[in-house]
């Protein structure tokens, strides 16, 4: 098959096109035939060596961590899918090595969700580990319809979906990014916010009375979370270990295919929208990183490896 990989840590020119054997089918698992798969930053700074200290890599190493496409075959024990489902998957596993930027794949039965009917594959792989993200950060905090919620990085992969479903539960969003971005937000029905100096005090002004509830998404942000936080409210990063010193919550998502079965009902029903900033070929990986590292494009970056 063919597959992204890269034999050592480096930047994006470690990057190589190659031909691996198809991944075997352990118990328990499925192997998916890959059409699309996203990127996500920790790709690239896994890549770099940005998480060698937690987890072990397997070189060569095959990036990516969201997939659709088909099941082209079921191990032991997989009742619940067939060969020719379509469906899509966090696929991160234990140890960093067969990823998702490859012509196969294998994942746990468990992480793995159908894709409804309706929702292209491109979108579904743009939807996983950000929209899983989003929502067991909400769940962390506890989220109450009427309360109000600060969004850090609201235009963001993970941020534009966690505004969505805040604005479903009732909640009143407030949300930073650039001025670019406003308009995005604004649609969404989140109040946009531009970051930068000053953002404490316009923050204090928006809401005298502090936020119920913050969700930082960008990190280097704890300052100003704390000081707008109600006494009493909760806070949660992804992007910022230290917020556990300060009463906050830490998350790092786990696979759950459930989880992302319900996100994709809500996308079948019109009620997530899942924005896609470029489409890449699986030879473009690199370009797709560039872009990514850039932080420029208007929703989530996807390849395409295959119809």
């Amino acid at each position: 098959m063919r597959a992204m990989t890269y034999s050592k840590y480096g930047s994006n020119d470690v990057l190589e096109l190659t031909e691996l054997d198809l991944p075997k089918v352990g118990p328990g698992e499925v192997r998916i035939r890959v059409t699309h798969a996203s990127v996500n930053p920790v790709d690239w700074k896994i890549m770099s060596g940005g998480l060698d200290g937690l987890m072990d890599a397997y070189f060569p190493v095959i990036p990516g961590w969201d997939v659709a496409g088909v099941v082209d075959t079921v191990g032991p024990d997989v009742p619940e899918f067939t060969s020719g489902d379509r469906v899509a998957a966090y696929a991160r596993k234990q140890v960093v090595s067969g990823g998702t930027f490859a012509e196969y794949v294998t994942v746990f039965a468990a992480d793995v969700a159908a894709i409804p009917a309706g929702v292209p594959n491109a979108t579904a792989a743009a939807l996983p580990l950000a929209g899983l993200t989003a929502q067991r950060s909400l769940e962390a905090l506890d989220l109450r319809p009427g309360e109000r919620l600060l969004v850090h990085a609201a235009s963001g992969g993970v941020g534009t979906l966690a505004a969505q479903l805040a604005i479903s539960a009732g909640a009143e969003v407030v949300g930073t990014a650039s001025a670019a971005n406003h308009e995005k937000l604004s649609a969404l029905g989140v109040t946009p916010v531009s970051y930068g100096d000053g953002l404490s005090q316009r923050l204090r002004e928006m809401a005298p009375e502090g936020f119920d509830k913050v969700a930082d998404y960008a990190g280097g942000v704890l300052e100003t979370t704390l000081s707008v936080l109600k006494e009493g409210g909760r806070h949660v990063s992804i992007a910022d270990p230290t917020v556990t010193e300060h009463g906050g919550r830490w998350l790092w998502v786990r696979p759950d295919g459930p989880r992302l079965g319900e996100l994709l009902a809500r996308v079948a029903a019109g009620t997530l929208d899942v924005a896609i900033g470029g489409v890449y070929g699986l030879e473009e990986t690199a370009a797709a990183f560039s872009a990514s590292q850039q932080g420029t494009a208007r929703g989530k970056l996807v390849l395409h490896i295959a119809d």
